[in-house]
């Protein structure tokens, strides 16, 4: 595969999506392959209904091992459906959440393992890792608040999970960090938007000067 996978991590209310939407707004001419823009759960017609499961709050009965083979059954469909031609192809893809998602909401917050919830995801995906991966970085408490004042009472089933949840999850991140010195680039998530933006484009220019 000749293509760039770069994915947006981090814990809800983090800002990955407004994040990456206002990226791409600032340099997505100047990118010299095609780019594709995608999410998790999600990013394919089959991959969005097992979303809708995944997420709805109707669901509260939801076993933790379904919830992880689920999100890896998504993400399997995902990437052959959609990243791996996208990569052959020579594309950028730009993916808000990948594998590393699971590895902090189900291997740690939901004490699944983080070892174990990678093997599912490793066979789910054939070992596929990003290229490069940015965890923008917000305390639970601080993006739990944004996700309240932004969408009050629409939340999904994961971010109504209580707080004890949630910091787990975002310890989860910090181990799964700690596993990948070399992929994550941790942004600062409490800063203005246009300096989160700015920084972004700035670790893209210096990581992969070849894709502008």
């Amino acid at each position: 595969m000749t293509g760039y996978f770069v994915s947006f991590e981090g814990p809800d209310g983090a800002g990955k999506s407004t994040v990456l939407k206002e990226v791409l707004a600032k340099i997505g001419s100047q990118l010299k392959p095609q780019y594709l823009v995608t999410r998790e759960p999600g990013g394919s017609k089959i991959a969005e209904k097992i979303r809708d499961i995944i997420l709805d709050p109707a669901n509260d009965k939801m076993d933790a091992k379904t919830e992880a083979l689920l999100y890896a059954a998504a993400r399997s469909q995902h990437v052959e459906e959609i990243i791996k031609p996208a990569l052959t192809a020579g594309k950028i893809v730009f993916s808000d959440r990948f594998v590393d998602s699971s590895l902090a909401y189900q291997g740690e917050g939901r004490d699944l393992g983080i070892k174990e919830v990678k093997q599912i995801n490793d066979f789910a995906t054939n070992k596929l890792d990003p290229d490069l991966t940015f965890f923008i970085d917000v305390a639970p408490e601080i993006g739990l608040s944004r996700i309240q004042k932004l969408r009050p009472g629409q939340e999904d089933r994961l971010e109504q999970e209580n707080l004890s949840f949630h910091k787990k999850v975002y310890q989860g991140f910090l181990k799964v960090r700690a596993m990948y010195p070399e992929r994550f680039v941790t942004i600062d998530g409490t800063q203005p938007i246009d300096q989160v933006v700015d920084q972004v484009i700035a670790t893209l220019k210096q990581r992969m000067p070849e894709i502008f």
